[in-house]
C-alpha cells in the first residue's frame, strides 16, 4: 500500500528548500502581490482519503484552471454541437496568442486556451439565467463547499488590463462566433478566472472527472463519455505549449493556471493539487511541475 502522506510530505520539504522557483505572474496586478516562498499540496484517493502539506488550505486565484469547470458545465448544456464552435487540437502557441484565429475563421483551437474559453463563456452566457452566480453555484455545488468565491479584486484588475482577452473575443465576433456582446461574455470570463481555492478544496471540485463524472457526495454531474473527452483534451491541451513536457514528466491529464495552481488526475485513483506562484517560461507553476513528477515517479501511478 502507498504512504501517500510520507511521499506528499517528502515532496514539499524538498520543494519549500527550493532555490530556483520561478516568476509570479505580474501582467495582472493582484497576481504580483502573492510571496513566490508558497507552496501547498492535497492529494485526494477515490476513497476520500485526503493527503496535505505546506500551505494546501491557503486560498489562491486559480484562473486558467477554471476553464475545465466552464467547459464542463457549458458540455453539459450544450452536447456535441459545442464541438462546431471550438476545435480539440492543441495549439502549440501560448495561451493568448491571436494568429490561429484568424487562420481558422475564428474557431479557437481548443477550449483550454483564452480565445476558447471566450467562446465557452459566450455558450453559457446564453444558456444561464444568471451566468457568474450559476456558474458559481456549480462550483460549489460539485466541492459541496458554498464559501467557493470569486475575489472580486482579481477580477477587477483582469478588466483592467485583459486587452488581449478583448482582442480576442472581438475578432472571434467578426467571424459570428460570438453571440452576445463582448462586454458580457469577457465579464463572466475575467470572473471565472477569479475564482480562488485552496488545494484542499480544488481536488475536491475535480474529483468529479477522477470519478466517472460523480463527486463526493456520489451525485452525478457529468456522463462518462463527457469525462473521457475533457480528461482527453485536459492531457494534450491543458498546459499551452507544454503540453507534451507535462504528459513526458508527469504523465496525468491535467490543467494549470497563471496563478501557480496545477491540479492533476488518474482515473479512479486520485486527484491532486499544487500551487506555487513562480512560473517557468512557459507560465507553468515550476514546482509545481516538478512536484507532481516526483509523485507519479515516486508512486509509479501514471496513465502510461
Amino acid at each position: 500500500m502507498i504512504d501517500f502522506q510520507h511521499i506528499i510530505d517528502t515532496i514539499a520539504k524538498e520543494a519549500n528548500t527550493a532555490e530556483e522557483r520561478g516568476k509570479v505572474a505580474s501582467y495582472i496586478p493582484e497576481l504580483s502581490k502573492v510571496s513566490a516562498k508558497k507552496f501547498g499540496i492535497t492529494l485526494l484517493d477515490a476513497d476520500g482519503n485526503s493527503f496535505s502539506a505546506g500551505d494546501s488550505n491557503e486560498r489562491f486565484s486559480i484562473q486558467s484552471i477554471s476553464k475545465v469547470l466552464a467547459l464542463a458545465k457549458a458540455f453539459d448544456l450544450e452536447g456535441d454541437h459545442l464541438w462546431q464552435r471550438v476545435g480539440v487540437e492543441p495549439s502549440g502557441d501560448p495561451f493568448n496568442h491571436l494568429s490561429l484565429l484568424e487562420m481558422e475563421n475564428g474557431i479557437p483551437r481548443n477550449p483550454l486556451i483564452n480565445a476558447g474559453a471566450i467562446v465557452i463563456c459566450d455558450i453559457l452566457v446564453s444558456k444561464l439565467n444568471a451566468p457568474k452566480q450559476d456558474f458559481l453555484t456549480f462550483v460549489q455545488q460539485i466541492a459541496d463547499d458554498p464559501t467557493i468565491t470569486y475575489d472580486e479584486a482579481v477580477a477587477q484588475s483582469e478588466k483592467k488590463t485583459g486587452f488581449k482577452n478583448y482582442a480576442a473575443a472581438y475578432l472571434i465576433k467578426s467571424y459570428g462566433n460570438l453571440t452576445n456582446d463582448v462586454e458580457t461574455v469577457l465579464d463572466l470570463y475575467f470572473y471565472m478566472c477569479s475564482l480562488t481555492l485552496s488545494c484542499e478544496q480544488l481536488v475536491k471540485v475535480f474529483y468529479i472527472f477522477m470519478n466517472h463524472g460523480k463527486c463526493l457526495r456520489n451525485q452525478h454531474y457529468l456522463k462518462i463519455y463527457q469525462i473521457k473527452r475533457i480528461n482527453a483534451i485536459m492531457l494534450t491541451c491543458g498546459f499551452y505549449d507544454e503540453a507534451g513536457e507535462f504528459a513526458f514528466e508527469v504523465g496525468l491529464p491535467g490543467k494549470s493556471g497563471v496563478g501557480g495552481g496545477i491540479v492533476a488526475l488518474l482515473p479512479n485513483e486520485f486527484c491532486v493539487a499544487t500551487w506555487s506562484p513562480g512560473l517557468n517560461d512557459k507560465g507553468n507553476s515550476k514546482l509545481g511541475m516538478r512536484a507532481l513528477e516526483k509523485l507519479t515517479t515516486k508512486t509509479g501511478l501514471s496513465i502510461f
